[in-house]
């Protein structure tokens, strides 16, 4: 293995951030409105039909990083998952929208279904997927570099599924049949994203297989024991619960607060994600001065401050709402590089004190905490809808009382900015530095010398 790898490799790495970027996406964006404006669903329902499923995955994802750490095959023990289980993902997303049936009640148990095998599928592509970096490079930065790519194309995948997606609803027709249209240009985001990681990283190197801890619980205990990684996935998954949560509110804040039900959504997602794209060498220069841990602190305490300042959206005009939300989404970039960054360093970690390949593990831990806080930020958004008294409709115009336009525009921004910047007191006690890391890659050799 090397440290460094060629363009090729991270960029076809990278591309499985397409499929990721969609499903994390446009189910957080669309699936909630789709069931509580188009299908009827009670929004205490609703938001239960949003979290279940993923809720299911947080059992899941440790399953499936176990079951990926003892798999052995000619391309290595990640790459089929992402090829099959990235194509299932596919398939199975357009069928979330596609319910034969025309009865609301009907087809709002169809979609909830394809919804929980659409969720498993993603465990098994998602879980493999972010465990290979961990795997390829031994290179503490080049793990950023490498991040980096797959951050900036998962901005895309954001842009494209969350700018495009509601866009495609409305071009063709709106209502349940546009949602169909839109179902099959998210499935073939998701079909190109999984086949192009799976032919990416066909000359990724493979680390060497090591002894695996003989049962699922040892594998958590020393997941537990792993100080860095339990500090920084509790993060990260408070932070997810909180963008989740504002990117449930997407659509409502664009139908009730700023009043463009045409376009606002999509006009919310490209000031959102646009800005990401340019900033993304910005951040990964902050990164090299200040260090992953101050830099994702950075990131985090941007996004907070800008979310709080959304609560003005009802009082100043739609290009001033879209403008702190540009700023929100510098924020969210360097979040996002830099949490992922990490991830691999704390795996790393892990393989060198116990000499075991259980990355699997760790991912199947993060992936199922990352799950939650997505499945969370709906729940959350419709238990604020609930207290606010917001009324469900089946496709027809309803004027919404004060107090649910009041719980939007406070599950928006005030919420997120609590969840989003507070927890990053924890990150104090965080100190896997790359000082750190060279020291424990110098005391295993020093160890494998002396026994050789």
């Amino acid at each position: 293995m090397t440290d460094a790898l060629p363009r090729s490799t991270r960029i076809g790495y990278a591309m499985g951030s397409l499929a990721t970027g969609a499903f994390g996406t446009v189910p957080g964006l669309l699936l909630l409105p789709y069931l509580t404006d188009n299908l009827g669903v009670a929004v205490g329902v609703a938001g239960l039909l949003v979290l279940l499923p993923k809720a299911w995955d947080v059992l899941l994802n440790p399953v499936a990083g176990r079951i990926s750490d003892r798999t052995r095959s000619r391309w290595g023990p990640r790459r089929p998952y992402l090829l099959f289980a990235g194509v299932a993902m596919a398939l199975l997303f357009a069928g979330m929208f596609a319910a034969p049936m025309s009865q609301p009640g009907w087809a709002a148990a169809w979609c909830a279904i394809a919804f929980f095998l659409t969720a498993t599928a993603f465990a098994f592509f998602q879980v493999p997927y972010v465990a290979m970096p961990a795997e390829i490079t031994d290179g503490y930065a080049e793990r950023t570099r490498l991040m980096t790519w797959r951050v900036a194309i998962l901005a895309v995948a954001i842009l494209v599924s969350g700018a495009v997606a509601p866009l495609v609803v409305t071009a063709t027709g709106g209502g349940i049949a546009g949602h169909r249209w839109m179902g099959g240009f998210v499935a073939v985001l998701i079909a190109v994203g999984a086949i192009g990681a799976f032919l990416g990283t066909r000359n990724a190197p493979i680390s060497g297989l090591t002894a695996n801890e003989p049962s699922l619980r040892a594998q958590l205990a020393i997941a537990r024991r792993n100080r860095p990684f339990v500090i920084l996935v509790t993060v990260f998954v408070v932070q997810t619960v909180g963008i989740a949560t504002m990117l449930a509110g997407v659509k409502y804040v664009a139908d009730h607060v700023i009043g463009r039900p045409d376009d606002g959504a999509t006009f919310l997602f490209a000031c959102f994600v646009g800005p990401a794209l340019l900033v993304m060498p910005l951040w990964n220069r902050v990164g090299a001065v200040l260090g992953k841990n101050r830099s994702l602190t950075l990131a985090a305490v941007l996004m907070s401050i800008a979310a709080a300042l959304l609560v003005t959206a009802w009082w100043v005009p739609a290009t001033v709402v879209y403008l702190i939300v540009a700023v929100m989404g510098i924020g969210y970039a360097g979040q996002q590089v830099f949490a992922m960054a990490m991830l691999p360093d704390c795996i790393a970690y892990d393989t060198a004190k116990t000499k075991r390949r259980q990355a699997g593990v760790f991912t199947g831990l993060w992936t199922a905490g990352e799950t939650l806080g997505l499945a969370l930020g709906p729940g959350v958004f419709a238990a604020v809808l609930t207290l606010g008294g917001y009324l469900s409709s089946a496709g027809e115009l309803v004027v919404q009382p004060a107090s649910a336009r009041w719980a939007i525009l406070l599950g928006f921004t005030v919420i997120p900015a609590v969840l989003i910047g507070p927890i990053t007191v924890l990150l104090s006690r965080y100190d896997l530095t790359e000082t750190k890391m060279d020291a424990v890659t110098a005391d295993e050799s020093t160890r494998r010398a002396e026994l050789g």
